[in-house]
This record gives C-alpha cells, structure tokens and sequence, in this order.
C-alpha cells in the first residue's frame, strides 16, 4: 500500500473590481493592470515559491538563511502549439547564509526541487544563486 500524499488546497476571488483577496485573509491586491499584470504575479509567485521553499529546508537544517529574489519571463507564440506562453523564465536568488558549500548545493537542489509552481510550469525556470557573494554555478 502506497502512502497517501499530502494535498495542499488554496483559495483566491476576486470581487467585481478584480480585487484579488486571498482564502487565508490578509491584505488584497487591488486591480492595477498595469502595474500587476497576471505575468507579474506569476513571476512573484514563483520567487516567493522557490524562496520558501529553500528557507523551509535551511531551517529544518538549523539555519536561518536571509534571501532575496527577482524574476524575469518571456511571453510569446510556443513553437509546439503556436499559443502564448511564458517560454524563458529566469530566477535571480540572494542568499546569505553560514554553512560549508556542499551543504548550501544541497538545499539549493532541495529548493529549486520542492518549488510546486516552478514544478508546475511548462518552461523549467532558469534559477541563478548567489550565495553570500558569490554566485553558485
């Protein structure tokens, strides 16, 4: 018998103003098209996604990483079936955080990994780490 895994659900409406109120409370996004466009959100998504993700891991490893991150996407015609789509997603993280380098690889591997929205698109983000300074390639 396989274990049964765990299901996360999540909740958004947006009113008839298309202000975006999240199922968990908190502050709304109000409707500013041109400032938050849905791409924008998308992108914001995924750096808090894979920000997240790697803090989830460095704490369970007793650390308490200080991060930050930007994102970058391309929207246009896929080849594969001519509709728009992001086709280049990049992802610039900051990371300062106190451990040896095979440690830090490791939750970079374990964040990019456990990141469900980067999991869930169809172009797979492009993650570029600078870990106290120095980028990781």
């Amino acid at each position: 018998m396989s274990a049964r895994a765990r299901v996360f659900t999540y909740d958004v409406s947006l009113d008839s103003a298309w202000i975006a109120s999240s199922g968990q409370g908190g502050s709304p996004i109000p409707n500013e098209e041109e400032a938050w466009t849905p791409e924008h959100l998308v992108l914001a998504g995924l750096s808090r996604c894979v920000l997240t993700s790697f803090r989830f891991h460095a704490r369970r490893a007793g650390l308490e990483p200080h991060s930050s991150a930007s994102a970058h996407g391309v929207v246009t015609r896929r080849e594969s079936d001519g509709r728009f789509a992001l086709v280049e997603v990049v992802v610039k993280i900051a990371v300062d955080l106190e451990s040896t380098p095979e440690r830090i690889r490791e939750l970079i591997a374990k964040g990019e990994r456990d990141c469900f929205v980067g999991a869930s698109l169809t172009v797979k983000p492009a993650y570029r780490w600078t870990v106290n300074g120095e980028e990781i390639l």
